[in-house]
């Protein structure tokens, strides 16, 4: 009953003028993002980051949320019209989505995508709601060293997660750690790694480095590239409401893909795109018909879609409560946080309820808005694809120069982000993945402070991580991860011989 209580509490603060404005804002934006192909959440994230600093906090992070998982919502519209995923998340959708729409069954592969995610977003809500509270009260027991062992499991993961190699994961990781504690050090008040410049001593924003790494990369990226774009399937979408026989096909994935989903969505580096493709291999595994997947199987659209959408909700227990961002999206939502002056963690409850319910709040409002926006604007998302990139281009680059300049009316931070663009474009060109280094940027200076700490507490011995059975644990699970891949190199070639 507790719970129902401040749902209720978050509920009215959700529906306040300014609040529900910045939820409307945020998903309409995070259904163009998905529609576009390769902008992104942490992109448009990273570009709007800087106009939600004279804006309420709550509102700011209402808005960001639904720039979150509008994406989701967005991303499948393209991807079952026109084969274009607008969203990495939606890469899955394509492979059923489009074929059903050129069987002419458009309407119901986007009725299916809307409800299933809706229905999606509203379990995933109501776990984050019940789980958050308990595992926030467990993390009050933790203590610098527990804080330090789940910070390295959680980049320790999210390295093994993420796509291509290893290593190039952890060489990411460890130069994240590394800018992140650029500046001088709160402790000895020494300068740390600014290489004599005293443009670095206030250390590297978050915001240019995002900007920069996600956005003017894409755009340098997708330039080089010259996108063709693909032609629009004339087809009429019609019979928006799916039947009988697809609500009997559908439902069963849409809840496997939500629970799937919300769990995937905790762990590191698991989020919405494995989420997908996890969802789409379990449906086709215990499908009595998996020859009809690839060829226009509802449930490889119901599924998915359902997945995607509530590992956004549970990407939020880690970061809401432990201070732990999941991914690049939520490391970006955790400087936010920082600046603001909320600091997310075990007492972010408690200090600020009004933000923590109010956001669990607001993305229920979110997702009815996004299932009442999504059906009846599919013409307007369609006919956005049709901008000419010679012009959307410079507008994002325009945008991107202007948020970086907005933060301090400094050109030191547009000097930076054109830096990170441009690294960001090299690291995209030799399969360097951006997102470990962002997250490792936000834990740095969080990963130093817990090692201080308990370094200070154990007297300078390192046993400290050792001697308490949660550190022993989590440490285990990092050295089994990180040895792994090693197992696997060393039995390809005892297999050959």
């Amino acid at each position: 009953m507790e719970v129902f209580h401040h749902l209720l509490f978050g509920l009215q603060v959700a529906v306040q003028p300014v609040n529900l404005l910045f939820c409307f804002i945020g998903v309409l934006i995070g259904t163009l993002v998905g529609v576009l192909p390769g902008l992104g959440p942490v992109a448009a994230i990273s570009l709007l980051l800087p106009a939600t600093f004279h804006a309420p906090p709550v509102a700011s992070i209402i808005m960001l949320s639904g720039i979150y998982y509008g994406a989701m919502y967005g991303g499948s519209t393209t991807s079952i019209l026109v084969n274009i995923p607008g969203e990495a998340a939606s890469v899955v959708t394509t492979i059923d989505g489009y074929q059903m729409a050129r069987q002419g069954r458009a309407g119901a592969a986007l009725g299916i995508s809307a409800f299933g995610s809706f229905i999606a977003g509203t379990l995933g809500v109501v776990g984050l709601a019940f789980l958050a509270p308990p595992l926030a009260g467990v993390a009050l027991k933790f203590g610098p060293p527990e804080y330090f062992s789940l910070m390295i499991l959680g980049l320790t993961v999210l390295t093994f997660l993420a796509g291509g190699s290893m290593v190039k994961s952890l060489m990411m990781a460890c130069v994240g750690v590394i800018i992140g504690n650029i500046g001088l050090d709160l402790v000895a008040a020494q300068p740390r790694f600014t290489f004599g410049l005293d443009i670095l001593l206030d250390g590297v924003g978050l915001v240019p480095l995002v900007m920069g790494l996600f956005g003017v990369s894409e755009v340098l990226l997708n330039i080089e590239e010259k996108l063709d774009k693909q032609a629009v399937f004339e087809t009429k979408v019609k019979g928006l409401l799916p039947n009988r026989k697809d609500w009997r096909e559908s439902i069963m994935p849409i809840l496997r893909g939500s629970v799937l989903g919300f769990f995937l969505g905790i762990l590191p580096g698991g989020g919405a795109v494995i989420s997908s493709f996890v969802s789409y291999g379990v449906e086709k595994r215990l499908s009595r018909h998996p020859e009809e997947f690839g060829k226009g199987a509802i449930a490889g659209v119901a599924g998915p879609e359902a997945a995607n959408n509530s590992a956004t909700a549970g990407a939020f227990i880690p970061l809401l409560t432990l201070g732990l961002p999941s991914n690049a999206v939520m490391a970006i939502l955790l400087g936010a946080l920082m600046i603001y002056g909320m600091p997310p963690g075990p007492n972010l409850i408690s200090a600020h309820p009004q933000l923590f319910w109010g956001t669990i709040a607001s993305m229920y409002i979110g997702n009815i808005m996004l299932l009442v926006l999504n059906l009846p604007l599919i013409g307007l998302w369609v006919k956005i694809l049709k901008i000419p990139y010679p012009i959307l281009f410079p507008l994002i680059l325009l945008f991107c120069l202007i948020g970086a300049y907005s933060l301090n009316a400094n050109v030191t931070e547009v000097g930076l982000m054109i830096f990170f663009g441009l690294l960001g474009y090299l690291m995209k060109k030799f399969k360097y993945d951006g997102a470990p280094l962002v997250l490792a940027m936000v834990l740095g200076p969080l990963l130093d402070n817990s090692l201080r700490q308990s370094l200070l507490l154990s007297g300078g011995s390192a046993m400290i991580f050792f001697t308490r059975p949660i550190c022993l644990a989590v440490f285990s699970v990092v050295i089994v991860i990180l040895i792994l891949p090693v197992l696997k190199l060393w039995k390809r070639p005892c297999n050959k011989s």
